[in-house]
């Protein structure tokens, strides 16, 4: 249920306005701001939320209605929640699930995580297409407060998000036929299930060295998604390569697809509105096969970049943006996308098998 007695307005950078009601957690300086950003999924919406990914992000959801199956355990693709806050059009009254726990507004009050409902977020979709990511702010301070708060807001450009949401300690994780060691930049519990099957994984958290990464002897090296900002991960680039050029097969997603790409002299750009969603086609240049893909990423790796170093694998067919690399010289491919899909479609699953032939030699 909401809390529809508590009227709120959301207030962008750019002065627009928008009016809807309370749901979950309400900070105690009325304020909730970040960087707002709109997510096409149809389902998942727990694990959208649960995804470190949207560290420093206000997320907004397309779908109209919000909240119908509830929200389990099982499901949590992280310790918590690191979004700033939640947009929805209509929060569902009751849910309807038999894995339900929990309504979603319990959820959201647990993890302490504010949100708006009632909120035209069709009107705000068009505007954050037309005109890019915006900052905002919402919660019940007064109209002139909310506009200050989103105007003093950093953004994602040029913040270490990563160091908010890395595992403080490392942990092992599945007993797999490889030994992989994963960097934790934000990764996903859907992540961990998919490189269960092919290895037994021991995640380290963002600063572990390339010295300490080796002293595993790990057949495979995993870099993960998370939030951001690649230029901004203190030491990533340095490790990886050294990592990459001792030989160790390498896979990333995501933040680390771009991570690696900057590791051999890539070079990142941001996205106007960043690509958020479950339903990207993405061609397989090497097959010809269209995947539909989820992602979640601000940020993109220039391909031109790369022409000296690294084969392009995959395009965005939305954009025509790199979507993929493998490096000519060195064990080492990485996807902008997420294969583990969750929430998403299944067809690039197969990614974590050519992982594992990569760790066998072939």
């Amino acid at each position: 249920m909401t809390n529809s007695l508590t009227s709120i307005a959301l207030v962008l950078e750019d002065g627009s306005v928008f009016e809807g009601e309370a749901i979950g957690h309400i900070p105690s300086n009325g304020i909730a701001a970040g960087e707002v950003v709109f997510n096409t999924t149809l389902t998942g919406y727990q694990e959208v939320i649960s995804d470190p990914s949207y560290a420093g992000q206000i997320i907004t959801f397309t779908t109209s209605h919000i909240g119908n199956y509830g929200a389990t355990s099982a499901d949590a693709e992280s310790r918590g929640t690191f979004a700033r806050g939640v947009i929805v059009r209509d929060m569902a009254r009751r849910r309807s699930n038999w894995r339900s726990e929990e309504d979603l507004d319990t959820m959201l009050k647990s993890h302490n995580l504010p949100g708006i409902a009632g909120l035209d977020t069709r009107r705000l979709t068009r505007l954050l297409r037309d005109s890019g990511s915006l900052r905002g702010a919402f919660g019940t301070a007064s109209e002139k407060e909310l506009h200050a708060a989103a105007q003093a807001e950093t953004g994602t450009s040029g913040i270490d998000l990563v160091a908010q949401v890395t595992t403080p300690q490392s942990y092992t994780y599945g007993d797999g036929k490889f030994s992989v060691v994963a960097y934790d930049f934000g990764i996903k519990t859907t992540i961990l299930r998919c490189l269960s099957e092919i290895a037994r994984v021991t995640v380290v958290p963002a600063g572990t060295s390339a010295e300490e990464v080796l002293a595993l002897s790990p057949d495979g090296v995993f870099l993960s998604n998370g939030p951001g900002d690649p230029e901004m991960v203190s030491g990533a680039t340095q490790n990886i390569r050294a990592i990459v050029e001792a030989g160790t097969a390498t896979f990333g997603i995501c933040l680390g697809h771009q991570l690696l790409s900057r590791a051999f002299d890539g070079h990142t750009f941001k996205l106007p509105f960043g690509h958020h969603g479950g339903n990207h086609p993405v061609r397989n240049l090497a097959t010809g096969a269209v995947e539909i893909t989820s992602q979640n990423h601000n940020f993109c790796v220039d391909p031109d970049s790369l022409a000296a170093v690294a084969d392009i694998t995959h395009i965005n067919l939305n954009d025509n943006t790199n979507e993929g690399m493998r490096l000519k010289k060195h064990r080492a491919f990485s996807v902008q996308y997420h294969p583990e899909a969750g929430p998403g479609p299944h067809d690039s699953r197969y990614l974590f098998a050519q992982f594992a032939e990569l760790m066998e030699g072939k």
